[in-house]
């Protein structure tokens, strides 16, 4: 008689988690690839505002309508930079804010696996208790049946 085979009662809510940590990661790739895309804006925007200042620097016979649009060109480039530099803070918040759900989904999974492995661990020492009884029984015939022969 053997006993029944490892069963994790859990292993539904495992297989979530684990679902779950997956996608965590996934989420957080695309977080990192996002905000790595708002640095490459900020950066574009802050050569923007460069090129601009050095247009106006160059500028010799420029009119004075010229330096007031030159000017108005800039201001708007500047404020480009300022929302693509706000943008880049939010898209970092939000990365953090993916890390955060990625290790907490971690801590789930990795929980929920370790009380697996106690269970499996569990279930085979009572296998083993179990058919350690039956050798002993086993045993015990054959002595029996050795003495009384």
């Amino acid at each position: 008689m053997s006993a029944p085979p490892f069963q994790f009662r859990l292993e539904r809510v495992r297989a979530l988690r684990e679902r779950t940590e997956q996608q965590r990661a996934e989420e957080l790739a695309a977080s990192v690839a996002h905000r790595a895309h708002g640095e490459e804006q900020l950066v574009a925007a802050a050569e923007r505002v460069g090129r601009a200042r050095h247009e106006r620097r160059v500028l010799a016979q420029a009119t004075g309508a010229d330096l007031l649009s030159m000017q108005a060109y800039i201001e708007r480039t500047q404020r480009a930079q300022h929302a693509a530099a706000l943008d880049l803070d939010r898209r970092a918040a939000e990365v953090d804010a993916r890390r955060v759900a990625l290790v907490h989904a971690a801590r789930e999974h990795r929980a929920l696996t370790r009380l697996e492995e106690r269970r499996r661990e569990e279930h085979a020492r009572e296998v083993a208790r179990i058919e350690g009884g039956h050798m002993d029984e086993v045993a015990l015939a054959v002595h029996r049946r050795s003495v009384s022969q």
